[in-house]
């Protein structure tokens, strides 16, 4: 399912598109508890979303299937950090997230860093069965508190050693 997949840099025309996807993959997520979702949280976090692309000081790759977004990922903040994967909630399971993931691992290994790492919602089973799946290994478990949500969230943090250089 991946072989008419590509996988390219965010052109400033994709950040409304970018912003949707998330904000749909987000939404359709079975991870986050009914309390978290009152409208305050759900406004927030579409927000939050629709201006990701616009202000984010790091690197977005977008997977495009037939010309069309199906997904994205990026990496912000530190140089191994993977801040973001989503993959439109039609188009989960196909093989998006894991292009996508292994694609940013890639870029890390080869700019000759050690590890890549990532966080995600402790209850989000698919994504973490998708980072271990890709050689990811779960480093720390507890709580912290969500930016973007506005709300403390039990997390998971996860590593993975990329290729020796």
């Amino acid at each position: 399912m991946v072989t008419d997949l590509k996988i390219r840099k965010i052109a400033a025309a994709d950040h409304e598109t970018v912003g949707a996807v998330g904000f749909a993959a987000w939404a359709a997520s079975d991870a986050f508890e009914d309390s978290y979702l009152d409208p305050d949280v759900i406004t927030r976090v579409r927000h939050e979303f629709a201006i990701f692309a616009a202000e984010t000081k790091g690197e977005i790759f977008v997977a495009e299937r037939g010309g069309t977004i199906v997904g994205w990922g990026a990496r912000e903040n530190q140089p191994n950090y993977v801040s973001d994967l989503w993959v439109h909630p039609d188009h989960q399971g196909n093989g998006v997230g894991r292009a996508l993931l292994l694609h940013l691992c890639e870029l890390m290994a080869a700019e000759g860093l050690a590890t890549a790492r990532l966080d995600t919602h402790a209850g989000n089973k698919g994504a973490i069965r998708l980072y271990e799946r890709c050689g990811f290994t779960i480093i720390w478990r507890g709580r912290e508190f969500s930016e973007s949500m506005g709300v403390e969230l039990e997390k998971v943090h996860l590593e993975k050693r990329l290729a020796d250089q």
